[in-house]
């Protein structure tokens, strides 16, 4: 790729609207053949939108599209894809109850004498994993997988239709290290061979990493476009926001207080029946901020729904300030002070077809002041929904938006809102997070410290090391299901923490 190079995609003066927001703002960008485009913003800057603009998702109210110099108007994702564009979308578009083959085939189902050919897909499937290091099983059903195992599926799909220009919409949310290392080689490899890749994201140092180009949305218009020689995390973040932001919240000393959770001989089983909590031993005390760190599929998201509620314990015990809390619902878990943030938002944490406000009272919405003799009072739902708006800036509409209108990192920042709101006793945290900005995750990193100041008990799980040591006074590793190694945080450092969750070092000394 050189600079001279004419644009496979030219993007000038797009608008696009929904009512009275404003989302995309006469946007220009060109994406080259042979490059990785990042495209960087705050939650609600528009880069979904245009993305989805591209991929025919949208339609735009004004300015045009050149396709390899040809003019681009897209009436659906099907002239997209039979154009050469592909798209994995940040929330997953794939069907729970088919396989990963049938998922990955679908749309361009391989047929032999009019029957379907999944054994051609197959091979075809096979020889794409293995080329790019992206293992799955083909005939496992995609309910089943976790969440990065779904991404991968994702990833396949869209390789599997030979784009020639690739966007990934937040690919790394939910891959740890080591995969999106391997992600970033497969990226690396489709520029190499001509291709064009989108990248969004959120994460700094990614960008800079991997980026050919990186150009900045903020409230829908471009504020800029640079090599990553040029940039820095700091700048590239205050292009984003429009403001100073710090990258690494600063915290005072942890003063652990009594002992809030409890987990003892924890072993929890996965859908298949097999043992993925293995014998958890776990405490936390009030005032402490307790990381779990971990490769994705190591236990983790078990060990966090057994304790929300979510799945049943095989064996074992939690307890909660003393109260033995083994195989509670949500419900009863919640009338003890656990609050739970969970790391597939669409999945456990919100209602997408409810209004924003009613998902800020979601575990309180029958209780005063929301509540009174089985009559519920909107308008005390609706001053306490404006309040948490405010307080953790989640760009609406209003507060009566339907909450599937906003953007994944909105969406997000509701859901934190939501949970801290209560003043949890014990604090469940799984990727909070995840798929939001610089800015947000600043504001919701002081949440959680400012939660442990003032006397909760938090389990962070992140599969973001950084943010692991930054925010948490203690780590825990779990690999295989097992807690293999316990560190201080201020004494760690990324490297050992790395190889610890990889499995490549043996148990170290436990903290006290």
């Amino acid at each position: 790729m050189s600079a001279s190079e004419p644009a496979l995609l030219r993007v000038e003066g797009l608008t696009t609207r929904f009512g009275p927001v404003l989302a995309n703002d006469a946007v220009g960008l060109d994406v080259r053949a042979g490059e990785i485009h990042a495209l960087l913003g705050e939650n609600g800057a528009g880069k979904t939108t245009l993305m989805n603009v591209l991929f025919g998702l949208v339609e735009p109210d004004a300015g045009t599209m050149l396709l390899r110099g040809q003019p681009y108007r897209p009436s659906g994702p099907s002239d997209a894809i039979r154009v050469g564009i592909g798209m994995v979308h940040q929330h997953f578009m794939l069907i729970p109850s088919f396989t990963v083959i049938e998922n990955v085939v679908l749309g361009s189902e391989p047929t032999d004498r009019l029957a379907l050919d999944l054994t051609t897909a197959r091979a075809e499937l096979a020889r794409l994993s293995a080329a790019y290091g992206l293992e799955v099983d083909p005939d496992a059903l995609v309910r089943d997988l976790p969440v990065g195992v779904q991404q991968r599926v994702e990833i396949l799909k869209a390789l599997y239709r030979k784009a020639d220009i690739l966007i990934l919409d937040e690919p790394t949310a939910v891959l740890a290290p080591p995969e999106v290392e391997q992600l970033f080689g497969v990226m690396r490899g489709l520029a190499a061979g001509g291709r064009a890749v989108i990248f969004i994201s959120h994460k700094l140092r990614e960008v800079l990493t991997v980026a050919d180009r990186i150009t900045v949305l903020r409230r829908g218009r471009v504020v800029g476009t640079v090599r990553p020689a040029e940039a820095t995390e700091q700048s590239l973040a205050t292009m984003m926001v429009g403001r100073p932001v710090e990258l690494v919240v600063e915290k005072g000393p942890a003063r652990p207080g009594a002992h809030v959770l409890r987990v003892e001989g924890l072993r929890v089983l996965d859908q298949r029946g097999s043992v993925v909590v293995d014998g958890v031993d776990l405490t936390i005390r009030a005032g402490e901020i307790v990381g779990v760190a971990g490769v994705e599929g190591n236990g983790q998201t078990e060990l966090v729904e057994a304790l929300a509620g979510l799945r049943s314990v095989r064996d074992g015990r939690i307890t909660v300030l003393g109260a033995d809390l083994t195989g509670a619902g949500p419900r009863d878990l919640a009338k003890h002070g656990v609050s739970h943030i969970p790391e597939d938002r669409h999945k456990y944490g919100l209602v997408l077809a409810h209004p924003l406000s009613d998902n800020l009272v979601l575990s309180r919405y029958d209780r005063p002041p929301f509540a009174a003799w089985l009559r519920r009072t909107f308008s005390a739902v609706r001053r306490y929904a404006a309040r948490l708006i405010a307080e953790y800036d989640v760009r609406t509409a209003s507060v009566q938006a339907q909450t599937g209108t906003l953007s994944g990192g909105n969406q997000q920042k509701a859901v934190v809102a939501r949970e801290l709101s209560t003043g949890p006793r014990l604090l469940i945290a799984a990727q909070p997070t995840r798929g939001v900005d610089v800015g947000a995750t600043e504001l919701i990193h002081r949440r959680l410290i400012a939660a442990r100041d003032g006397g909760a008990a938090v389990l962070l799980v992140s599969s973001e090391l950084d943010e692991l040591l930054a925010v948490a006074d203690r780590l825990v590793v779990m690999y295989r299901g097992r807690i293999t190694a316990e560190l201080d945080a201020a004494t760690a450092n990324r490297e050992a923490l790395g190889l610890l969750i990889a499995g490549g070092a043996d148990v170290t000394t436990r903290a006290t």
